[in-house]
């Protein structure tokens, strides 16, 4: 059972393996959404009403902290597992489990340090869940159907942003009920996987090295450079989009051009708009590397597409534009997604460790937020305004889609 589980997968995966490895990574990130894009900014609003900014971005960073560190630790665990039930699937159900109930005990918090310790057991849970999730792909899926697969998990991901706002806001009606409905529904759709699917499980357990944490570029140097290139890629994409909100009303004037509206409903709009290409194009672009087998290719040109919006909205700040520029980045970013998903299987370091390496893949994911605002902050407030801003984010991308190329063991 050790050399199974720990073996190359050859055998494609069903379409009931997708579906329910897609609905568990859509309750992951209707656990995140939700609570990022609307409780937490109400919740807040109502308990630190003069402070809000502040205490926000003080429960939001604490937490980022905590999902950096907590996704290696909890792979590393889960690679360790052995036991009747798998490696994998007791984490995810567990994390599911958790992360419910810290969304529970978020409901009924009325002050910011209780928010915070919510916000942070709920972090901590949920990419317990994201770490064996993630691991599932290099697990049982083989190299060859690997960019389909991580379209179809990736559209969870953009889906979710607007579902875990429908949620929230129309389905429950105040901060609380929102929470416990995220409560329910987050293991309710991690059920389905983790009753139905395999989970090869260990004769014995690997040993730990401490050591393994670290990204050697002598040692490992393609996972380096994946590292790297997603990095650079996601901080691009973090420092252009954080002050879009205030893009939207101070450059391109929606609320003047729209009167009686806010520029938060024209930011809807582009989500909207973003969301509806990504999918279009997530799975479509998996698909392709799978044929051609050219995964850098396609991670370079999906980059490139990536930073034409950047460069229009730098010289040309207008709404039309916006909408255009929306379209184009989720074209980009779905293609980008799925294909380096794909391609970051190939390089890990050990079959031993692939939930604990994959965690480490995540920090470049939840770095950028955390760097985003050191960056874009001073370059808003009187280094260049929203040009420089948008021009900063077009190298960052461009120097990440290259850097691609310093992988050599996959084509």
């Amino acid at each position: 059972m050790t050399s199974s589980a720990l073996a190359e997968p050859v055998r494609r995966v069903g379409p009931w393996w997708i579906a329910t490895i897609s609905l568990g990574n859509l309750a992951l990130y209707l656990g995140y959404f939700g609570p990022l894009q609307v409780l937490l900014p109400e919740q807040v609003a109502a308990v630190a009403p003069t402070g809000k900014e502040g205490a926000l971005a003080w429960v939001t960073g604490v937490g980022a902290l905590v999902a950096m560190l907590g996704n290696p630790i909890a792979g590393a665990l889960s690679d360790r597992t052995i036991g009747r039930w798998g490696r994998r699937h007791p984490w995810t159900l567990a994390g599911a489990l958790t992360g419910g109930a810290a969304l529970a005990f978020l409901a009924f918090q009325s002050t910011v340090v209780g928010i915070a310790v919510g916000w942070c057991l709920a972090q901590a849970a949920l990419n317990s869940m994201q770490a064996s999730l993630t691991a599932g792909v290099p697990d049982h899926v083989p190299v060859r159907q690997r960019g389909e697969v991580s379209g179809w998990i990736g559209v969870p991901q953009s889906v979710g942003v607007v579902l875990a706002v429908v949620l929230v806001t129309m389905v429950a009606t105040t901060t609380r009920s929102g929470y416990l409905l995220l409560a329910v529904v987050i293991p309710l759709c991690v059920l389905p996987f983790v009753l139905t699917t395999p989970d090869l499980r260990l004769a014995e357990r690997p040993p730990f090295r401490l050591s393994s944490f670290w990204i050697s570029p002598r040692r490992h140097p393609d996972f380096f450079w994946a590292w790297i290139t997603r990095f650079l890629m996601q901080l691009g994409n973090s420092v252009a989009t954080l002050y879009l909100l205030y893009f939207l009303t101070d450059a391109v004037g929606y609320e003047r051009l729209f009167p009686g509206q806010k520029a938060s409903d024209g930011l809807l709009i582009l989500i909207l708009i973003y969301t509806v290409f990504v999918v279009l194009t997530t799975v479509v672009g998996g698909v392709i590397s799978d044929r051609v087998g050219r995964r850098k290719l396609l991670v370079t040109v999906s980059g490139i597409i990536s930073t034409v919006p950047t460069v229009m909205l730098a010289f040309w700040p207008l709404w039309p534009v916006a909408m255009v520029a929306a379209a184009v980045l989720g074209v980009g970013f779905g293609v980008y997604n799925a294909v380096d998903n794909a391609l970051v299987t190939q390089v890990l370091p050990t079959a031993e460790g692939r939930a604990k390496d994959l965690g480490i893949i995540n920090i470049a994911n939840s770095g950028p937020q955390v760097i985003a605002p050191v960056i874009a902050g001073p370059i808003v407030s009187g280094l260049g305004g929203y040009p420089v801003l948008f021009l900063t984010a077009t190298v960052l991308a461009l120097l990440g889609a290259g850097l691609v190329w310093r992988i050599k063991s996959v084509p």
